[in-house]
């Protein structure tokens, strides 16, 4: 008896533990954008890809052999496509140019690959100044992935990114390391 009135104390207990303290979840950026601009505007430009958090290993392990990597999201040739290049400077020293297009979602800020139906990417804001948060997921795998203006944002930045997706279950942290210099984006 005093077991069954024990389990069920502690039951209670976890019920009202669990529905005070939530994960604080990202909150996904508007159409509305930045300072009244519309969506894509304000994120044009320059990001560095900082960290990564996923459930598993292997939803992290493309950016295993990555130093650093840089971004330059353009509107693209056509209305609802934005042009993603990347450079990314691999541990070895290599620089591999990469592109993206992505179609916008109609009143929406997520994303879609061209080429890769699976994918799908959702924007979120982030409390990290000058930072964004990517929510990428498809054919078995998701991933939050931190990009910020700056290449070295502020160790806070990082442990609250570290923090939220750890509640989230996301048991799997990748920082780049950032240790060489990034590599020029192309013009083309």
């Amino acid at each position: 008896m005093f077991h069954q009135i024990w389990a069920a104390l502690l039951y209670l207990c976890a019920v009202l533990l669990n529905s005070i303290y939530q994960c604080p979840e990202y909150s996904p950026l508007t159409t509305q954008g930045v300072d009244g601009k519309e969506f894509p505007e304000p994120h044009l430009g320059r990001w560095y890809f900082i960290a990564g958090a996923a459930p598993t290993e292997e939803e992290l392990v493309t950016f295993d052999p990555v130093d650093n990597i840089v971004f330059n999201m353009a509107t693209g040739s056509a209305p609802k496509k934005l042009q993603l290049r990347a450079t990314i400077r691999m541990k070895n020293g290599l620089c591999v140019p990469r592109k993206w297009i992505y179609h916008l979602t109609e009143g929406s800020t997520d994303l879609r690959t061209e080429g890769r139906p699976d994918m799908k990417t959702k924007l979120f804001s982030s409390s990290c100044p000058g930072g964004i948060v990517l929510k990428e997921s498809g054919q078995g795998y998701q991933r939050y992935l931190l990009y910020n203006r700056s290449p070295h944002p502020p160790e806070k930045c990082l442990e609250e990114f570290q923090s939220l997706t750890s509640c989230l279950d996301f048991k799997a942290f990748l920082r780049t390391p950032r240790n060489q210099e990034a590599c020029e984006l192309s013009s083309n």
